[in-house]
This record gives structure tokens, sequence and C-alpha cells, in this order.
């Protein structure tokens, strides 16, 4: 053998070595992979299983719909997503595990590279009531529009673009300018009514808004402390406003400076009780008002509803509702101090409203079922993390059954599902039993109400 076989010889077998060093490498490295994301997978399908079991795997409003046909398994869905345990990658495929956390967000649906995912609002086998809305946010009597939560899209930053919309379809409709007659009235002062209201400004229009609470809408009665924004929004006449895990009193502060530099004013404390059309086409929508006072009524061409889809809050029905220590959303906890307080519900308000009120005070959460299902991930782990510690009491498998001046009547199912009648000291009582969607406003203002299943929606 020749030096030159020797040399030849030596540079293949260092090629060899080579090559094989950095498949041998590669293929430890695949495998590292391979098994920390079978690893992980297992992970996901142990979350949707306990999901199934506990009543989260099913949405309540606007969820992802993946299409497993489409999905590459990028995971971009699940980083970008600002929830916790929402979607996960089972097999290769992404997944809903916690759907009825989700809130609407729609950064998966943006993030997805392949377009595998749709937002949808209600499922195969469950049905969710909305309005009929046209793809111009007007229903199907001309010149009433829904924007926001009342149609599907519950997060801020949808409904202020869909506020905004509404108003710029009513300008393009022509329907304005006439003589004694407001251009438009917003029910509603929400984020969907605060952007209409700017839209309308800026357009030069007429208008109203009547909120039946205050400044804020349904976001005002969210407990202080809540974020309640994790997105930047557009506002009209003011521009991008880019606020991340802004809380209600922040939030609040920039409404209220943005309507005030506009020369805006919201007319609070006046639920519009019903809205009639009139033959010659314009709307006459009349206030609610106390017994005895004479109807506030308005004379519009255009009416834009920016109210939330809980409507009024929903009523136990309980002897003793109507007492003035009974209320349905917690203002200024921070005021609240010293007292015995029950907290009725198992959702995210009930359970942030109880922590907000539980280091002042002696609280106890009423739930009617044996564990919490539909609640955000860092909420269940505050909660049991509150009981563990004793800061408050749950009681679960309990309803209450009536409200008495010192002392509430709660009923509580025990282990042999025998119920017993348990008296408790009380000054204050907070009931978060969600609220009721406003149909019979809607249909009698002639507004169709569908059931919808699996109802594909647009995202901006």
């Amino acid at each position: 053998m020749d030096i030159l076989e020797m040399i030849f010889l030596s540079v293949l077998l260092d090629e060899v070595l080579i090559y094989g060093a950095t498949v041998l490498i590669g293929g430890l490295i695949v495998m590292f992979y391979i098994k920390k994301e079978n690893k992980k997978s297992k992970a996901f399908a142990v979350k949707v299983v306990v999901a199934k079991e506990e009543g989260r795997f099913e949405p309540v409003s606007l969820h992802p719909h993946i299409d497993v046909t489409k999905c590459i398994g990028s995971g971009a869905c699940i980083t970008s997503c600002p929830e916790q345990d929402i979607l996960g990658i089972v097999d290769g495929v992404a997944t809903v595990i916690n759907a009825s956390s989700c809130i609407g967000h729609g950064a998966c649906f943006h993030s997805c590279p392949v377009e595998a995912i749709s937002l949808r609002i209600g499922t195969e086998t469950r049905g969710v009531d909305l309005p009929h809305v046209k793809p111009n946010y007007e229903t199907n009597i001309s010149g009433i529009y829904i924007a926001g939560e009342l149609g599907g899209m519950g997060l801020i930053k949808n409904s202020t673009e869909q506020g905004k919309y509404a108003v710029e379809n009513i300008v393009k409709s022509g329907n304005l300018n006439k003589e004694g007659i407001l251009d438009i009235i917003i029910v509603g002062a929400g984020p969907a009514g605060i952007a209409a209201a700017l839209s309308a400004k800026e357009h030069g229009l007429s208008f109203e808004i009547l909120e039946q609470d205050s400044l804020g809408g349904t976001v005002f009665t969210f407990p202080r402390a809540k974020v309640v924004m994790t997105h930047p929004m557009d506002l009209p006449l003011v521009g991008k406003i880019k606020l991340f895990d802004t809380s209600k009193e922040e939030l609040l502060k920039v409404w209220t400076k943005v309507l005030s530099e506009n020369d805006i004013s919201v007319t609070e404390h006046s639920k519009v009780d019903r809205i009639v059309p009139l033959e010659t086409g314009e709307f006459k929508v009349c206030v609610e008002v106390e017994d005895g006072a004479e109807e506030v009524e308005y004379l519009a061409s255009n009416v834009v509803i920016a109210i939330g889809r809980r409507g009024s809050p929903r009523k136990l029905g309980v002897p003793g509702e109507m007492s003035q220590k009974v209320a349905y959303r917690l203002l200024e906890p921070e005021n609240i101090k010293e007292k015995k307080a029950l907290v009725v519900g198992g959702g995210d308000s009930a359970i942030e409203s109880a922590m907000l009120l539980m280091e002042e005070n002696e609280v106890i959460l009423s739930y009617r079922k044996d564990k919490f299902a539909r609640i955000k991930a860092g909420n269940r782990d505050l909660i049991e993390a509150a009981i563990e510690e004793r800061k408050l009491r749950v009681i679960y498998n309990s309803n209450l059954v009536e409200i008495n001046e010192d002392v509430i009547s709660l009923s509580v199912e025990g282990a042999d599902n025998k119920k017993e009648v348990e008296e408790i000291t009380n000054d204050l009582v907070y009931i978060f039993a969600g609220g009721e969607l406003p149909i019979k406003f809607l249909k009698n203002a002639g507004i169709n109400v569908e059931k919808k299943f699996g109802k594909i929606v647009r995202k901006y």
C-alpha cells in the first residue's frame, strides 16, 4: 500500500467517524426530542381527561376549534395564548383542554401558521343563544346594530373594534341628519359603547349614551383588582392605546380621560326598558324609571346595542333576596372590613371576590357542586391555597335557601346524599350566579335570537 492509498484511507476513516458521530449525535437529539414530546403529549392527554371529569372541557362561549387534518403541531397556538392550559399538543396535533376558561383572545387564531384554527361559538351538542347580526353588525331590524359581547365577541379589544365598525356602517347607510332626531342612541357604556361614541363624535353625529350602571358597563362590575385587558386597543379620535395587564381601575381612568377630552358624557343609571320601531323608520328608546316618575323617551334614527351577554344579574329567587345586605357585584372590597360575608357561586368572579374579601373579613364561599370546574388555572391554585391556609371556608354541594337580617340558611348535601339546613351568622351576601341573556328585550324590539351550534365567527 503506497502513501497515497494510506492518506486516502485515513481521510475516508476521518469522514466516516465525523459523519458517524454527526448521525449519532443527531439521532440522540431526535430521540431526546421525541421522548420529551411524548412525555408532554401524555401530560396534556391527562389534563384533557381531568378537564372532562371536572366539566372544563366544554366551552362556555367563544373558543378555538382545531382542524386536525391541517394542524402540523407547531405549538404556536399554545405559546401565543395569554391564558394557561387552554391548548396542548397530543399525539402531534393541537387539542383544546380547558375550553371553558377561554375568554376569546383569538391569539391562537392569528398565530397558527397553517390556518388550522377557527373561532366558534357553541358546539355540536351545546348551543348558544345569539341575536341575528349581519356582517355589518346590523340586526334583522334595519337601523338596529349590535356590537361587543352580546354578539359573541366579549374581549375588550374586539368589542372596541366592533363599536367603531358599527358606527362606520351607520354612516355608510346614510340614515342620518334628521331634524329633531338623534342620529344614534348607544345602549351601554362598556368597551363597544365607548368606541361607538368616539366614532360617532369623529363623524360629527348626534348621539346619546345610556348606561344602566356606570361608565365601563360590565367591566365596572369586575372586582377592583381584576386584570381586564391584555392587548392594546385602537380607539377613534385617540389611536392605539397600549395597555397590558391593566386593572379595572386603570382602564376606567383611561376611558374617563378620553371621554372628557372629547366632551362626551354618559347618562348613567338609565336602563333601557324597550326599543320601539316606529312606522316612520325611527326608533323610540324608552328608559326605565322609578315608580311614579314620568318615562324618559328618546327618538333616534339608529340604535347601537352594546350591552353584555349577562344583561341583568340572575336572581336566586330565595326569601330575603331583596334585602339591602345582598349585592351582585363587589366594587370596593378595600372598604369592607370585619364582616361575616357569604359569597355564592363557583365561577371566576365569585372566587376572585371571596379572595379579595378574605384578608379583612370572615368569608364563606357557597358552591352548589362538589368541586370547582369552569375557573382559570391561576384562580384554582389561589383558592386551593386559601382553603389549605384556612383563610376562608368553602361549603360544596350547598344552596342558599333563605336570607334574614342576621343569619342566612344553607341547604347542604352530606356524604349520604341527605340534605341538612345550616344557619350561619351573616352580615353581607354576594351572589354571582351569572346573568340572563336579554332575550325578551331583544325580541320585543323585533330582533331574531337563534341558538347557534358551533358557529364560526369572524376575527379582526
